[in-house]
């Protein structure tokens, strides 16, 4: 590992994934985002359903989160997450998910080439790449709420469709079930020093990367250290009731020869401590425990406070440590 820091790569999706990766960005040598794309609403939902582009939403999100300080490309960043008023075809588009189709066009459809464009022009510290070359779509199995409905079960497709379901979710899978992924996505894994999973949606942003075959097989064959940030709170319907340690049996049970080393979680928002420091334990992972939670009480991680509880886990492997 060089003495500018560790090779990292995060992958998720949303404001889990921006949050992520700005507390790493001050402490890696290199950074890339590795992001969903499996969005079908709101702006992304309409722009896939009528162009063959992947949904630019999460990507535009970490692009933002990428920018460099200087103002000129904060303003830049300003506008590509400013979202188009009125009351016609465009309102409510967000100009970034509309320049990054239009670059992927200008591209011939080279998606990758796009985004490399636009972290230029953002003056980014990383890469971002999408999850795969072409859009995905979730389907999940629920169990349902209603003690009247005789299958207790359905299947529910489309991530906004998960998200919003009031029903828990038991399974879920993507489809194409074996996606091509990009070969800079794979070399990226290959080389890292730590790949970072979460926070985020867990089974519509973060568990995903491990139903995709070729990115689970390059997380299963990477020398990297593998970081997990939970979440501070259960989503409702899609993970409600759900515990730290639920959150992490879930995840073991899609790692499927992918290593676990070190899951960090808000010392606040952890009410069995001795509960979870035992589920991480079993995983052969050792627990970081720090508060990482918003300081106005909002159900968001703060990216100056996850960068500190990082910075352990980098000091540890820079001091020659391994969970």
């Amino acid at each position: 590992m060089s003495d500018q820091g560790p090779s990292v790569v995060a992958l998720g999706g949303g404001h889990g994934l921006a949050a992520a990766l700005a507390a790493w960005q001050p402490l890696a040598r290199d950074l890339t985002a590795v992001v969903t794309v499996a969005d079908d609403g709101g702006s992304s939902g309409r722009i896939r359903r009528e162009m063959p582009v992947l949904p630019p939403g999460d990507l535009r999100m970490a692009l933002a989160a990428l920018a460099g300080s200087d103002p000129r490309t904060q303003e830049m960043a300003t506008l590509l997450q400013h979202r188009l008023g009125g009351s016609g075809v465009l309102a409510g588009h967000p100009v970034g998910n509309l320049v990054l189709t239009g670059l992927t066009e200008v591209h011939r459809g080279d998606a990758v080439r796009a985004l490399d464009t636009l972290c230029e022009l953002l003056g980014a510290r990383g890469r971002v790449l999408p999850m795969a070359d072409v859009p995905l779509d979730l389907v999940a199995i629920v169990d349902t709420v209603d003690p009247d409905d005789p299958q207790r079960s359905r299947h529910i497709r489309g991530q906004v469709a998960i998200a919003a379901s009031p029903d828990r979710v038991r399974s879920i899978r993507v489809t194409p079930a074996d996606p091509p992924v990009h070969p800079d996505v794979l070399a990226a894994i290959a080389g890292a020093d730590v790949v970072s999973l979460g926070p985020g949606s867990w089974y519509t942003s973060v568990l995903p990367h491990l139903l995709v075959p070729r990115l689970r097989e390059a997380l299963a064959a990477t020398p990297a250290h593998v970081v997990v940030v939970l979440n501070l709170e259960p989503q409702a319907g899609e993970t409600d009731g759900f515990s730290p340690e639920e959150h992490l049996r879930v995840l073991v049970e899609h790692l499927q020869g992918v290593p676990l080393h070190t899951v960090v979680a808000d010392a606040g928002a952890v009410v069995d401590r001795r509960g979870l420091l035992s589920a991480v334990r079993a995983c052969g992972a050792e627990l970081v425990l720090a508060p990482v939670a918003a300081r106005d009480g909002a159900a968001r991680h703060d990216p100056e406070l996850l960068r500190d509880a990082l910075a352990q886990v980098v000091a540890r492997l820079t001091g020659g440590e391994r969970a």
